[in-house]
């Protein structure tokens, strides 16, 4: 199971929904159109014959079409905002990320590291205060856009290794496309509902008043009562479509979650505490029905046809073979002496300490290869932990962060520092060249590989800042980078991730859907790329080429080709080459990583231009990073 077999498999899930959803609207409005012609259409006018039904069928046909399609529209422009939008209608709150509660700390942190691990930007974060349940979900149109939400349950009942399966699941989504899948399923199920709220107006205003007015009230309270019946008749069918797509998906984001965090016990754990819990993965809130799809349980207790992910047991059994469900009833009884009053005063806990930290662990199968694997998320939490403090808080906040990434493009030049200190001015003022000025000691001071994911911490501050003020740091950054007339593979990974990604955060709505094209017409592009790549890890024109070769094999096997030294100029060409592979299928993308990966692993030495530059690739295809 990999991701890009996962979208694949999400693109199809589109397009059944969009048949089912098209079959069930065909369905609708052959009832309704049937309901009117028997309430409306045979009345005779003035004693004459009864007119014909056509085009009274036609206006009702148009009619209901408009009204669907309309609500649906409306919904899902609602949703234009994005991930925050989802999370704001459940009634969450954002996290502040200068939090000083250790248990939201602590979920910011395992969420910054997942962010890191992956090569996304780290998402906005939203805690449902009022949920008792374990319950999360990942919402947005692209992962620039993404919002993780969880609820209280998560934090009060879960260990970190639980939270982090948990949130490794949710990110799952977040990259193999199914959130906005999700979006959009939200619009259709309100598009079918409102039916039954307009018949509902119907019956209250129109029936009385053409009853008063002409007699005719009967056949209006007809139209109203069809139009409930078969409001919520559709909306029945829309739960089945949205259960049947969902179910799918959430066994997927299982393995997901286990590829992410190379061991099984953090989300088991999770789904087992979830079985054994009272509130189980329930939630409180009103709307929940809309948003049951994209959870990470169960919304509540609904017949099984509804359900919108597999049985508890059996994905936990997916995840561990040889469980039993007697565990379950050791873990329930672990959980009720963890919570019962202590005979004797036990010695203070450490205030840091995670929830769920003193439960004993739970019983775990795992394979050799899993039980062998390093986890990405030590990698990513080591780099998380390395970032100076005085970075990581100033890049909480707008401003602030602002300044964090001007002061990762400083010169150590000094005739280059002053002139990009001159732009800094006439772009920004004196208060932000003061606040740039003393961050930059530090930012100089930070490892090549610590750069990104600091830019990628400052990500969630710099969405806040306004348009016009995102658009001035771009214009600023680029013209600091090319300062002194050239621009580094540092200067431009940094640059050409933050113009893609806050560019896609302000339109949410644009963010690219995946592609359809093959690897055989985009063979030039994909030649610059893998020679960037592989020139840019050797030391020698050599070592390139064989890599090159290697690359070029994977992508495109046996076929005769020579080496093409990329140009000394290879920034805006790269550029043009990622956008047009951004348009490849997922299998194509594929394909493509696979052989940067040989190219990368030719030397046997990752380093970290090689690295940066996967991480910028990766993020311009819409991909994850390779584990």
């Amino acid at each position: 199971m990999d991701f890009f077999a996962q979208q694949a498999r999400v693109r199809g899930s589109s397009r059944r929904l969009v048949v089912l959803f098209a079959l069930a609207v065909v369905a609708i409005v052959v009832a309704i159109d049937a309901v009117v012609w028997v309430a409306m259409g045979q009345r005779p006018v003035d004693g004459g014959p009864a007119p014909s039904n056509l085009s009274l069928l036609a206006t009702t046909t148009v009619v209901v079409l408009m009204g669907i399609g309309l609500s649906s529209l409306f919904r899902i422009m609602s949703l234009t905002g994005g991930g925050k939008k989802v999370a704001e209608s459940l009634g969450a709150v954002a996290v502040p990320p200068d939090t000083r509660d250790p248990v939201l700390r602590q979920l910011r942190n395992v969420i910054e590291e997942v962010a890191i691990a992956a090569g996304v930007p780290v998402p906005d974060i939203y805690l449902m205060a009022e949920e008792p349940g374990i319950n999360a979900f990942a919402a947005g149109y692209s992962a620039s856009d993404a919002a993780i939400c969880v609820t209280r349950g998560c934090l009060e009942q879960l260990s970190r290794d639980e939270l982090q399966g948990v949130i490794a699941h949710e990110f799952s989504h977040v990259l193999n496309g199914d959130m906005r899948l999700n979006i959009r399923l939200m619009g259709l199920l309100f598009g079918i509902m409102v039916l039954a709220i307009v018949g509902q107006r119907v019956i209250w205003f129109g029936g009385g008043r053409s009853s008063r007015r002409d007699g005719g009230g009967n056949q209006v309270w007809m139209i109203g009562l069809a139009l409930i019946v078969v409001g919520y008749i559709g909306y029945f069918f829309a739960r089945l479509i949205q259960a049947a797509v969902a179910r799918s998906r959430e066994s997927l984001a299982d393995a997901s979650a286990v590829q992410f965090t190379r061991q099984t016990d953090g989300i088991a754990g999770a789904l087992k505490k979830i079985a054994v819990l009272s509130e189980g993965s329930t939630l409180q809130a009103a709307n929940k029905q809309e948003v049951a799809h994209m959870l990470f349980g169960e919304a509540g207790r609904f017949n099984a046809l509804f359900a919108t992910h597999p049985p508890l047991l059996d994905r936990i059994r997916a995840l561990q073979p040889g469980f039993r469900e007697d565990e379950l009833a050791r873990l329930a009884s672990a959980m009720e002496a963890a919570t019962a009053p202590p005979l004797a005063t036990p010695p203070p806990a450490p205030a840091t300490a995670a929830p769920g930290a003193g439960m004993p662990p739970l019983p775990v199968v795992m394979g050799a290869a899993l039980a062998a694997g390093q986890p990405g998320f030590q990698r990513a939490g080591a780099v998380r932990r390395s970032l100076p403090r005085v970075l990581v808080d100033a890049a909480q906040q707008p401003e602030s962060a602002l300044a964090v990434v001007l002061a990762l493009a400083m010169s150590a030049q000094d005739q280059i520092r002053r002139l990009q200190q001159r732009q800094l001015a006439d772009a920004f003022g004196d208060d932000v060249l003061a606040t740039v000025t003393a961050l930059t000691h530090e930012a100089a001071s930070l490892a090549s590989e610590s750069r990104l994911p600091l830019a990628a911490l400052a990500f969630p501050a710099l969405k806040q800042l306004s348009e016009g003020r995102q658009k001035t740091l771009l214009d600023t950054l680029g013209a600091m980078v090319r300062a002194d007339g050239q621009v580094d593979l540092n200067e431009y990974c940094l640059t050409r991730l933050l113009r893609m990604q806050l560019q896609e955060a302000q339109r949410p709505r644009q963010a690219p859907l995946d592609g359809s094209g093959k690897l055989t017409a985009r063979r030039d592009s994909v030649a610059l790329v893998c020679a960037v790549v592989a020139r840019h890890g050797n030391a020698d024109e050599t070592a390139a080429r064989r890599a090159w070769l290697l690359a070029m094999q994977s992508c495109f096997p046996n076929q005769p080709m020579a080496w093409q030294a990329p140009p000394a100029a290879w920034q805006a060409p790269f550029d043009s080459a990622l956008d047009q592979l951004d348009e490849l299928s997922p299998p194509a993308k594929e394909l493509l990583i696979q052989g940067l990966v040989h190219a990368i692993r030719a030397d046997d030495v990752i380093t970290t231009a090689e690295a940066e530059l996967l991480r910028v690739i990766c993020a311009s295809l819409h991909c994850p990073l390779p584990l």
